[in-house]
């Protein structure tokens, strides 16, 4: 069965990237990464999330790539990236050092920017080396460190053991999504995004989603039902911020706040009204305006950049 593509029209139509290379993992994993903007810009890194791809973040990569070098990376088994057999938090973290080593100079700072399961790989690297010589400032969207299944409220049902088993049965289905259907934009919209989203949005969102694999999905559905990164957490010592919609109903803002909490250094959260889990796609605008805010803040715009040989 043929997977859907992007959308091609609009402003959340992927752009063409300047170029693309591809990182090495830590254990050989190839992971596809693309580039926008000029070099020498100052740069932004986006971490995507579960069964999402680099076209997620179409409407940042177009409006920051004027006057920033926006770095995308497909997560493992998502978009153009393998899937692999290792699938956890470590994995995660193993990826994004790898994309901060290959596209980012020594010493070279950036705003890595993670929604979901990208904002969790932040966390994840959070004390990593590679982390600890290039994150500038974070931003955090529509994210967790812990009980996510548990604090899920897809399921309009009391909080409990028997809605944590059934969300997480369903979360963690192998069943195929199929084809983008007027059913399945019903149900992707009503489980991952605010009631007033544009279909415009609806669309954009339901092809990247339909497009990743039901293995991939349902391997590291069993990361993020087993999550937890509280420890981690207290290991961002860098800037950050928090945007999360109050109608998230995958990581509702309770998660938002805990981060704030915990975090050894939050600037501020930001819960948006009426906004689902799709933070980047539903308010985009603002997701924009707080990358480069934080961009502005923390990055310096001479700091030197490494140009990297394209991969095939």
């Amino acid at each position: 069965m043929s997977r859907p593509t992007p959308v091609t029209t609009g402003r959340y139509a992927p752009p063409a990237p300047v170029r693309e290379l591809t990182a090495t993992s830590a254990d050989g994993a190839p992971i596809h990464v693309e580039v926008h903007g000029p070099e020498g810009a100052p740069a932004v890194v986006l971490a995507h999330g579960w069964t999402c791809s680099t076209a997620f973040w179409a409407a940042q990569i177009s409006e920051l790539a004027a006057d920033h070098r926006v770095i995308a990376y497909d997560q493992r088994g998502h978009g153009r990236t393998p899937a692999s057999p290792a699938c956890s938090t470590d994995a995660l973290a193993d990826d994004l050092e790898a994309v901060l080593t290959a596209t980012l100079a020594p010493g070279e700072r950036a705003v890595i920017a993670g929604h979901s399961m990208g904002g969790m790989t932040v966390m994840a690297a959070s004390a990593r080396p590679a982390f600890r010589e290039h994150a500038a400032a974070v931003l955090l969207c529509s994210t967790g460190s812990a009980r996510l299944v548990p604090e899920s409220t897809v399921l309009p049902l009391r909080p409990g053991r028997v809605r944590t088993w059934i969300t997480g049965h369903i979360l963690g289905s192998r069943a195929p999504l199929g084809p983008v259907t007027p059913a399945a934009r019903r149900i992707l919209k009503y489980a991952t995004m605010g009631p007033a989203s544009a279909p415009a949005m609806v669309e954009a969102c339901a092809r990247i989603v339909h497009a990743c694999p039901r293995t991939v999905r349902h391997a590291w559905s069993h990361v993020l039902a087993t999550l937890d990164l509280d420890a981690a957490v207290r290991e961002v010592d860098v800037p950050a911020e928090i945007v999360v919609g109050t109608a998230d109903r995958l990581t509702p803002p309770v998660h938002a706040r805990a981060l704030a909490a915990a975090l050894p250094d939050c600037r501020g959260v930001t819960e948006l009204p009426g906004v689902g889990h799709m933070t980047p796609v539903e308010a985009p605008d603002l997701v924009t305006t707080r990358i480069r805010a934080l961009v502005t803040a923390h990055v310096s715009a001479q700091q030197p950049s490494v140009p990297v040989e394209e991969s095939a």
